[in-house]
């Protein structure tokens, strides 16, 4: 993986299934920020603990996103069972304890997270000088050959 440009259309192949995550935290009140730092604090470990155990984790990449008041990632994993299993990992239940005790159901600080099962031949994507990124820094990225010059021939939609 590398963030050099890659001048040229490109896609990813869609002959595995995948699991999308979403995971995101907003800052309700940013003066309270004692409510707000230690959960925003507790994701750089386990962001490295993915990437250090990507293989048998079943992790296969995401991408991070900062705005004023929320934060979202964006995980892809291999199988929902991967990412079932990681949620009970001990640095994941750990930050997942001290966020109920720390902040329960005050209002100063929220956070969520989407799941979806995503079967092979029902996700595409393409990327045009881009660097590797989102499926295709996930999932093998290759050059889009005419066979696959829309998206209704990579979903093989006829």
């Amino acid at each position: 993986m590398t963030n050099r440009i890659q001048t040229g259309r490109y896609t990813t192949e869609n002959t595995e299934d995948i699991v999308v995550f979403i995971i995101g935290m907003r800052i309700n009140k940013r003066l309270a920020i004692h409510k707000w730092l230690p959960v925003f604090n507790a994701m750089p470990g386990m962001i490295k603990e993915l990437y250090t155990h990507k293989e048998e984790l079943g992790f296969l990449s995401m991408e991070s996103y900062f705005g004023l008041k929320t934060t979202a990632m964006i995980q892809y994993w291999r199988s929902l069972e991967s990412l079932l299993a990681y949620a009970k990992n001990e640095k994941h239940l750990t930050a997942w304890k001290n966020f109920n005790q720390k902040v329960g159901n005050n209002d100063a600080v929220g956070i969520y997270h989407e799941t979806y099962q995503i079967s092979k031949n029902n996700y595409e994507s393409v990327f045009v000088n881009m660097p590797q990124y989102g499926l295709g820094k996930a999932l093998k990225h290759i050059p889009i050959t005419a066979g696959q010059n829309s998206a209704r021939k990579r979903l093989n939609v006829q």
